[in-house]
């Protein structure tokens, strides 16, 4: 599944294209993400947490830097995650490029997903949607972080955040029809 996100922060391209490449530093911005382990300046371990109303998934999850273009300001990160309790597992290409705009910086997230298991059964409906509402909890916390704010530490979902999917898989049911 290919997703598309996107976010603008108020800050100059060249200052959020170094914290958006400083993993253990920009992880603190991610929803639901702890960094757990450090291996070398492009691989990482971490645990994300997400619970969507009932369901609470836990995922460990390697995160290796494959491709940095600095004069494009365009990073690709390749994931590989596994549920903890056996639940399923995903995979992820993530692409984020940056551009300037205004003085401000545009960034364009595109991740190709691919889930297995029960954890594919549980969120291929709603992964569009709770991605783009994550994507906007990141965004402010980057945009805090490049502040000087610490970045609000909450984890991935609850029932705000699936009712916020839901209604908007709603909301496109009608768009389309």
């Amino acid at each position: 599944m290919r997703l598309e996100n996107g976010f603008e922060v108020a800050a100059p391209v060249d200052e959020a294209w170094r914290l958006l490449n400083d993993i253990p530093r920009v992880v603190s911005c991610m929803p639901g993400a702890e960094l757990t382990e450090t291996i070398d300046d492009d691989h990482w371990r971490g645990v994300v947490n997400v619970r969507l109303g009932p369901m609470a998934l836990q995922f460990g999850t390697d995160v290796a830097r494959e491709t940095v273009d600095e004069s494009a300001h365009r990073v690709v990160l390749a994931t590989k995650a596994r549920e903890l309790r056996g639940r399923g597992n995903a995979q992820a290409t993530i692409e984020s490029s940056l551009r300037e705009a205004d003085g401000k910086t545009l960034v364009e997230i595109v991740t190709d997903l691919t889930l297995q298991g029960a954890v594919a059964q549980y969120g291929r409906g709603i992964v569009p949607q709770v991605a783009a509402q994550l994507t906007k909890q990141f965004a402010g916390n980057v945009a805090a972080l490049l502040e000087g704010a610490a970045p609000a530490a909450a984890p991935v979902g609850g029932v705000r955040l699936g009712l916020r999917a839901l209604w908007a898989s709603f909301v496109g049911l009608f768009r389309r029809g």
